[in-house]
């Protein structure tokens, strides 16, 4: 073997997570399965549908998600305690966590082969569901925690603690803890606020408060959340990232905070945050600079 062998870069090796048997989701990774394997240093290493464990012991280096952002959470949960960098590959309708498109990721693959990307590390969160019959049911998630009234159509009595301290009781149709990551999702359509991602804190978003002085409140990832529900009418849910349900009683409590794991992001060059919000939200803003004169 010469040294220029010696010198060679090592292979990407890569995982790739369809996310859904929709037939255009199909198509599309039939189509970028088939160019990967004209790639030259790629290694495709492991092929996941959305409900497949993935080992712990799989060697990757990138997972590649294919559909939208309710993909990425279910990748997130797919990969569970051993968080891999992540690029998605919008195939969905927003994407804003799959921010490329399948031409941007073949054009940026280069790049990812030479390692000319950053990753971006993530706040994630667990949910501890404590119930009234003394079971715990934990669930890891990137998104957010909603507690909402769904199929009772009664106004919620939700009462909040922070660190053990009660904060305040909540009369609404719900309340979503939300992260950064989440912050641009159900929280942001509730009048919640757009945290910039890399932020290390939890927006708390009552839905349709009954009191016009309530207001969002951000508060610092280190704290531990505390959710019960006073006299829970039939039909109160958990949700967590929009895909786990479960119904809450009165005698529940839930705990969120912050988790171990964090959501890698890969981000290539040119592909900002507030580019995204830009392109994604049609979030945009803009200074006069023309002169002001006077009358």
């Amino acid at each position: 073997m010469n040294s220029a062998d010696n010198m060679k870069d090592p292979d990407l090796r890569i995982i790739v997570l369809t996310g859904s048997d929709r037939p255009d989701i199909q198509a599309a990774w039939d189509d970028l399965r088939a160019y990967l394997h004209t790639v030259r240093g790629v290694v495709l290493v492991g092929v996941f549908s959305s409900d497949e464990p993935i080992p712990e012991d799989l060697a990757g280096d990138i997972v590649v998600v294919l559909g939208g952002d309710g993909s990425v959470l279910r990748g997130c949960r797919q990969l569970g305690r051993r968080q891999l960098p992540i690029i998605g590959v919008n195939l969905g309708r927003l994407g804003f966590l799959t921010d490329l498109s399948p031409s941007e990721f073949r054009k940026g693959l280069p790049g990812l082969k030479r390692g000319q990307f950053k990753t971006v590390e993530h706040l994630m969160f667990e949910c501890h569901h404590h119930r009234g019959d003394g079971t715990v049911i934990t669930d890891l998630g990137l998104n957010e925690v909603n507690v909402t009234a769904a199929g009772s159509m009664k106004m919620l009595y939700i009462h909040l603690k922070i660190d053990d301290m009660d904060v305040t009781t909540y009369s609404c149709d719900g309340l979503i803890i939300s992260t950064p990551v989440g912050s641009t999702a159900h929280n942001l359509s509730a009048g919640g606020p757009i945290l910039r991602q890399e932020l290390q804190c939890f927006a708390i978003t009552p839905i349709c408060p009954h009191t016009l002085t309530v207001r969002p409140i951000v508060d610092s990832a280190e704290r531990t959340f505390e959710i019960s529900v006073r006299d829970a009418p039939p039909g109160v849910m958990l949700v967590i990232d929009g895909q786990i349900s479960r119904p809450v009683d009165s005698a529940d409590r839930i705990l969120i905070r912050r988790a171990e794991q964090t959501f890698k992001l890969v981000r290539l060059a040119g592909h900002s945050y507030y580019g995204t919000l830009h392109r994604k939200l049609g979030w945009q803003g803009h200074l006069d600079y023309r002169e002001r004169r006077g009358h």
